[in-house]
């Protein structure tokens, strides 16, 4: 899952739900019959309730707890503190693309799983992933990856029947073969008066924009802070406040009631969706508006936007059972369970290729082939290099296209605070 944006997981509140099976075993996580009690620590949906089950099932002796905090934006600063702290991180933790980059850099903070067998399970995964959780001189490998973020675009197909466009998938994607499409669309739909705004927030727009914009964004390779001088960026920005200025967005924050409220009462009409806010959506939309979401192609060439990996924490009183449970939720069985579930789409060329994904419908959003949408172009596509400090210098500028929307600055001045405070972000 991501990014970003799972930043916009940047939000706020606390929401931590705990979802605990299985017996505490004590500080060691042992309990004096030798049942070993392995934490798994996770943010959002990340889908392993039947494959906790199936694992304790063929593992007697082990025990799994799960505990997730629904926002990125709480998690990854808690995970920082535990991981500093040298305990409370349980024994096998998730890291979203963003904040493996910073933890790259504390590789002792983890258990290499090269140590634990996992060279072997090379080819389970696409090569741009497997690179992403190695060290520079390739003896350690941090992380194994989960899901990718393959982007599609959801929308309310009641709503562009309301303005008289089409709502077939097929030819709404032909509507957009571009963001400029994109925007062209939204003037038709905005004109048609409906009631809703075209798109929930400008930020989301933008970010899927900015993903499509070659292999770096905000810092290139050696970790300079290249945002302002990135043509990229510029372009993604443009192409926002173009948007921002046809009065397309709900102005909506990410993430927030209001936003998750927006689903459910059908407040806007399109949201760029990677895979894995497929759930998030049929959550908040609720039961009522079954049928009335769908998912096109995205505009443009489409991108990864988010993705994640499991580590184990050196901190782990058990670094062999954990790397062995990582390998089994990691696997392309797990994967392809874990898409099935919370339709997380895998990093696995096994998995992406499985019936079961190449195959997968979505009921909820009017029977899509999601499994088609999101897989034609994942085997394909590139990481975008982020940076350490990608997500602050990413909210800097999010709060300024906020700003914009909101009327209390102009695009060049929002452009000049953001470009400001991603120097100070970059700066620290």
């Amino acid at each position: 899952m991501r990014t970003t944006t799972r930043k916009a997981l940047a939000a706020t509140a606390v929401a931590a739900s705990l979802v605990l099976t299985g017996c505490g075993g004590g500080e060691t996580g042992e309990s004096a019959d030798g049942t070993i009690t392995l934490t798994v620590k996770t943010f959002g949906q990340f889908g392993y309730d039947d494959l906790v089950a199936q694992y304790e099932a063929s593992h007697p002796s082990v025990k799994v707890k799960q505990e997730n905090i629904a926002k990125l934006a709480d998690y990854t600063p808690k995970l920082q503190q535990w991981l500093t702290a040298g305990s409370g991180a349980g024994d096998v933790v998730a890291l979203e693309e963003g904040i493996l980059i910073k933890l790259m850099a504390k590789p002792d903070q983890f258990v290499n799983l090269l140590d634990h067998g996992a060279a072997a399970l090379k080819g389970n995964f696409l090569d741009w992933k497997w690179q992403q959780a190695l060290t520079p001189d390739g003896n350690k490998l941090i992380g194994l990856g989960t899901d990718i973020g393959a982007q599609g675009m959801c929308y309310r197909s009641d709503l562009f029947a309301k303005a008289g466009l089409p709502t077939d998938r097929a030819k709404v994607g032909a509507l957009w073969p571009t963001w400029d499409g994109y925007l062209a669309t939204g003037k038709q739909f905005a004109a048609a008066n409906t009631g809703a705004s075209f798109f929930d927030t400008a930020g989301t727009v933008y970010q899927n924009i900015l993903m499509q914009q070659g292999d770096q964004t905000y810092f290139d390779r050696e970790n300079t802070l290249i945002a302002a001088t990135n043509p990229g960026v510029r372009k993604a920005w443009d192409q926002t406040v173009a948007m921002i200025g046809a009065g397309l967005s709900g102005k909506l924050q990410m993430w927030s009631p209001a936003w998750n409220a927006g689903f459910k009462q059908g407040s806007f009409a399109t949201i760029p969706c990677p895979a894995w806010m497929l759930g998030q959506i049929k959550d908040q939309a609720g039961p009522e508006n079954a049928g009335k979401w769908d998912v096109a192609r995205v505009p443009g060439q489409g991108a990864v936007r988010g993705g994640s990996f499991l580590a184990v924490p050196a901190q782990s009183k058990h670094p062999k059972e954990a790397a062995e449970l990582a390998k089994f939720l990691t696997s392309p069985q797990g994967q392809t369970a874990a898409f099935k579930a919370k339709n997380n789409f895998p990093s696995s060329p096994q998995a992406i290729d499985d019936p079961a994904v190449t195959g997968a419908v979505n009921e909820y959003f009017s029977d899509a082939p999601v499994g088609k949408i999101f897989g034609q172009s994942a085997k394909s596509l590139k990481p975008v290099y982020l940076g350490p400090d990608n997500q602050v210098v990413g909210d800097g500028i999010g709060d300024a296209l906020t700003a914009i929307e909101q009327g209390k600055l102009g695009p060049d001045q929002a452009w000049t605070k953001a470009m400001n405070d991603a120097e100070r972000a970059a700066g620290k």
